[in-house]
């Protein structure tokens, strides 16, 4: 009979294509990873992982093995999420992710809310980028993901993936106060050609999203410094080395020389939970997204008051 870990373990080798890479994914060694395997060719009696220069590669045999595999371990989670509906019990393990503000802005509050609500639910946290998190969904290592998205440039939802909106982040331009549009009420973009922009790292959902927008605008970007976190940006509007746009749930705490004036038209990214249809059923995906959506809430109330 074959061993549900180790076809796991094949299966993370067949899909991230290296031993090192399934190890991570499944946060394991790689030694643990090749016991595994070597376990299961006794198992099956046929050679799965071959030399390959300095790495291994999968036979053919184990690509086969690894297509059913993948069947195999979505008919579990389907008959997991299936079991706990019937039981109708929020219990169990949830593994969540979310990209840097929404990990600081949105899931401390659900989480909460949400172990209070089920204390046997355990709630495992990781930070990650929103192209990973939809990945890593995807893929069944993650059970729900928090991911973003800009409205005038969305990102398309690989299949068998469930969303659901939590809120509309909207962001304006943080200045120095000592600019000459620093007490505007609006700011079109186009007023401010001829900037040095501060942005997040090329390759970045935030960075090619401000590049797109500000060509749109007809304001040929020039970056002056890169930071991946809203905090740091700021720091570097407050110091006079550029300007940028910075999303609401971003801005914990805005230092005294800088000053956020509002956008025309307005610009505001989506943020949206994902999870795969399959696991749809569980009562703790319907919980943690109920936890998220209430504290979207109150941080758009939040907002609303300042």
């Amino acid at each position: 009979m074959l061993d549900l870990n180790r076809l796991k373990a094949l299966h993370a080798v067949h899909v991230y294509g290296s031993v090192g890479a399934a190890a991570d994914a499944l946060s394991v060694t790689p030694s643990a990873v090749s016991q595994q395997i070597a376990k299961l060719e006794r198992e099956t009696g046929a050679r799965l992982m071959e030399r390959n220069g300095r790495g291994v590669r999968l036979t053919d045999a184990a690509g086969l093995l690894a297509e059913h595999a993948e069947r195999i371990l979505a008919l579990v989670e389907t008959a997991e999420a299936d079991f706990e509906a019937l039981r109708g019990e929020v219990v169990g393990r949830l593994n969540v992710a979310a990209f840097p503000t929404a990990a600081r802005g949105l899931l401390p509050a659900a989480v909460v809310s949400l172990k209070q609500r089920h204390p046997d639910l355990w709630v495992q946290l990781n930070e990650r980028e929103p192209d990973r998190v939809m990945r890593e969904v995807s893929r069944g290592e993650l059970d729900l993901g928090i991911v973003q998205d800009w409205l005038n440039r969305p990102i398309a939802m690989p299949e068998g993936l469930s969303k659901a909106i939590l809120l509309d982040d909207i962001a304006d331009v943080a200045v120095p106060a000592g600019h000459p549009l620093a007490g505007a009420r609006e700011i079109e973009l186009r007023d401010l050609c001829g900037e040095q922009w501060i942005s997040s790292s090329p390759g970045t959902v935030c960075h090619d999203w401000l590049v797109f927008t500000l060509r749109s605008a007809s304001v040929e970007p020039v970056i002056a410094c890169m930071a991946d976190e809203y905090p740091t940006q700021l720091a570097l509007v407050a110091a006079g080395l550029g300007c940028a746009i910075v999303p609401r749930l971003g801005r914990d705490c805005v230092p005294d020389g800088v000053r956020l004036v509002p956008l025309r038209p307005r610009q505001s990214r989506r943020i949206y939970a994902v999870w795969r249809a399959d696991a749809a059923r569980r009562p703790a995906i319907r919980a943690m997204v109920d936890a998220l959506t209430e504290a979207s809430r109150t941080q758009e109330n939040s907002w609303a008051v300042a």
